[in-house]
């Protein structure tokens, strides 16, 4: 029997039964493992929507389910498919596609300047939408919707920032930070504004 974590989820691999390619990685439920295991779609759970994802509803590129086994600690599955289409949002026909770099140059993915690359690919969602993009589904709904999102995350970062677990206070803090950033490319503000502003407050 799987064992999801703390947070009811687990991660879920999702490979290509007719080549044995790698597609993509994401996180199902209970829910999203019964519906899976039911077919004939993998189904996922948004972390970020906070809501079942059945994959390809949108983009057409559904993952027709073969099978579904546990790793060997059941916290863990490999879902065998057959893709209807491309498995990643960005159109590629899988998730995995770059080599990791290894440099000796710090690298954005650590620390602050994570924020100016994610609104890079905040405002480029915004300017070129991509059909199943969580956030070019966010500048489609509109501003008060993205405004709603971002007081809808304020408050479970404080709620979690009342409790005794650090992972899940970084997970609320991130989800603010994004959708402060997607209401931010919304209204054309940009990042060295508030950056300037906390200059300021530096007493």
């Amino acid at each position: 029997m799987v064992r999801f974590n703390d947070r009811g989820l687990i991660p879920a691999i999702v490979q290509d039964d007719s080549t044995g390619d790698v597609l993509t990685l994401a996180y199902m439920n209970e829910e999203a493992l019964k519906r899976t295991l039911d077919g004939p779609d993998v189904w996922f759970y948004s972390r970020s929507r906070r809501s079942l994802w059945h994959k390809g509803e949108t983009s057409g590129n559904y993952l027709k389910v073969k099978s579904v086994i546990e790793d060997c600690d059941a916290d863990a599955v490999l879902v065998r498919a057959d893709p209807m289409g491309p498995a990643c949002h960005t159109g590629s026909r899988s998730c995995f596609n770059e080599p990791v770099q290894q440099s000796s140059d710090a690298s954005t993915d650590d620390g602050p300047g994570i924020i100016d690359e994610l609104f890079d690919v905040i405002k480029e969602r915004k300017e070129s939408p991509v059909e199943g993009s969580y956030t070019s589904s966010l500048f489609e709904s509109g501003r008060e919707r993205i405004a709603q999102k971002v007081i809808e995350e304020a408050g479970e970062w404080a709620i979690a920032g009342l409790g005794d677990d650090p992972e899940r206070a970084a997970e609320e803090i991130g989800d603010l930070l994004y959708h402060t950033l997607v209401l931010m490319a919304a209204n054309g503000i940009e990042p060295e504004l508030v950056w300037k502003e906390l200059r300021n407050r530096r007493t």
